[in-house]
């Protein structure tokens, strides 16, 4: 076994250099259209936010078909996570972490409803039904009107009242 094990080491040494295998030759390689279609992460500073727009209004109507069967009415109330009406900040005993008590950027409540929403049907949403379930969500926060229109450019510039409760690895990438 000694003498194989040898034979093999010094095969492999002497072996000519070459290229690394293909790989396990799954699935097919992307268009680049088709790895530009995944690519849907918006970020705190509202890079990759998409066309589109929307308001509270318009948002209720995608809200109540959409999300309010787990959510519940108005953002709460539902098997699933409070969307709003947090009334306990982050230090208390028992805090709310909603919409409006918890998250950083309102770029990136668009961006995870996008990505996420309806549980049973994520990235089923379009872009204006997106920034329309934004902003009634914002509005149901206190955070912006009803008529408000969020689209790439407003969106962006929403300042949410716990955009100073993250610390930041990288704080010189920290949006302003």
């Amino acid at each position: 076994m000694r003498d194989l094990t040898l034979t093999l080491l010094l095969a492999v040494a002497n072996a000519p250099a070459h290229a690394a295998p293909e790989g396990p030759r799954l699935g097919q390689p992307l268009e680049a259209a088709a790895i530009s279609a995944l690519d849907i992460t918006v970020f705190p500073d509202g890079t990759g936010l998409p066309p589109g727009q929307g308001t509270a209004v318009e948002g209720k109507a995608v809200y109540d078909a959409k999300c309010a069967a787990c959510h519940g009415p108005n953002g709460s109330g539902g098997s699933a996570e409070e969307l709003a009406g947090g009334r306990n900040p982050l230090t208390s005993a028992e805090p709310d972490k909603t919409i409006g008590t918890y998250w950083p950027y309102a770029s990136t409540v668009f961006d995870f409803i996008r990505r996420a929403m309806p549980l049973d049907a994520p990235r089923s949403l379009g872009n204006d039904e997106v920034y329309a379930v934004t902003a009634y969500l914002l509005h149901a926060n206190g955070i912006i009107g009803e008529h408000d229109r969020l689209d790439a450019a407003t969106l962006p510039k929403i300042r949410m009242p716990n955009a100073a409760g993250f610390v930041w690895v990288y704080p010189e990438r920290q949006p302003r």
